[in-house]
């Protein structure tokens, strides 16, 4: 183990890959942990068969003396047993992570994805920081960074904030820095496919077939962008389309015609499992369509629009979205059978075909 020198600090290259932990040999539980960008001073120690970190500080702006100093004075302090109300080291974004999406309630896999999607793209670099590490100053610029796509910035620090409040049921946390974000405000888009032979035409351009037929069961049977990705053969049944688990934590079954059973067909030889496979993707299904001029969502408000339209009620076609009823009757003892629903989807489906060749 080297002598953490101001020297020996500068010179240290920063890690190409995860975080590389370099230990004084004078001062013991002095640490300088290095990572791909950045260089932080800790002192830890083993007390009561625990690790205990304590952050000291950032190099440069904390020096070798100053650090080596601080961390003297904490071994001084523990020996003489204030170091037992030191907090353990927190954790990484990513360890808080995967904690806060193991928990038992948390049954949406859809949520889970979203999540990690989230804190994988727009949040990479802060994977391995430990979440006292993480300030705000730098949750307000990077929520400003992504201010050209405001849903995505919110979306990104809220999910940050629910990892850290989750934390800090464990840790001894300050409160979370996203306080000092202002929220992007977020207009709701409530665009629909107007010209529907237009939209047909476009599809019939499209260049992969498998993405093609994903944009058209997603207009005939209304489901979300991520429920429709990640449909398995297992879930295609002679009348239905069974989701074990939803968005709202719920199994749901979907009524289908025999218009959905043709608009599969050229696809069932291609995977055992998946309904829309990429042998590119890492999952085994797309997860990144081609894209149309409408977005995924748009389709389904489009669904939603059209069964209206064909006279069908707002209750029935909240039921073929998989919506939760507003009442607690339709919540709590209504369960509309598949028989009562498929009169529904067979009108909606009519005039979705109808209304692309007019």
């Amino acid at each position: 183990m080297p002598k953490l020198t101001e020297t020996f600090a500068k010179k240290l290259p920063y890690s190409l890959k995860g975080t590389q932990k370099h230990w004084d040999n004078e001062v013991k539980g002095l640490v300088l942990f290095v990572g791909k960008r950045s260089k932080t001073w800790y002192f830890q120690k083993d007390v009561g068969g625990q690790t205990k970190r304590i952050l000291i500080g950032r190099y440069p702006t904390i020096s070798s003396q100053a650090a080596r100093q601080t961390a003297m004075g904490l071994a001084l302090e523990m020996g003489r047993g204030a170091g037992k109300v030191v907090q353990i080291g927190a954790p990484s974004l990513e360890v808080a992570m995967e904690v806060y999406l193991a928990r038992p309630k948390l049954r949406s896999e859809r949520y889970r994805y979203g999540v990690r999607t989230y804190m994988e793209n727009q949040l990479k670099d802060w994977l391995r920081l430990p979440l006292d590490e993480i300030t705000k100053p730098m949750v307000v610029r990077r929520h400003q960074q992504l201010a050209s796509y405001p849903s995505t910035a919110n979306h990104a620090l809220r999910y940050f904030r629910s990892i850290y409040n989750h934390s800090r049921r464990t840790y001894d946390l300050p409160e979370c820095p996203t306080m000092a974000i202002e929220w992007y405000q977020e207009q709701p888009d409530g665009r629909i496919i107007e010209d529907l032979a237009a939209w047909r035409q476009a599809v019939e351009e499209m260049h992969n077939p498998i993405h093609k037929i994903f944009y058209e069961m997603l207009l005939i049977t209304g489901l979300r962008k991520t429920e429709a990705l990640t449909l398995q053969w297992s879930h295609i049944r002679e009348d239905r389309i069974h989701l074990p688990m939803t968005k709202n934590g719920r199994s749901f079954d979907l009524p289908i015609l025999q218009l959905h059973h043709e608009t599969l067909a050229p696809l069932r030889s291609l995977d055992s499992k998946w309904v829309f496979p990429s042998p590119k993707s890492a999952s085994g299904h797309i997860t990144g369509p081609e894209k149309l001029k409408w977005s995924p969502h748009a389709h389904r408000r489009t669904f939603a629009t059209v069964a209206m339209e064909a006279g069908v009620l707002e209750e029935i076609v909240g039921r073929l979205l998989n919506h939760t009823p507003l009442s607690i009757t339709g919540q709590r003892y209504t369960r509309p059978s598949l028989d009562a629903l498929r009169p529904a989807m067979e009108a909606v489906c009519a005039e979705l075909v109808r209304r692309q060749s007019s």
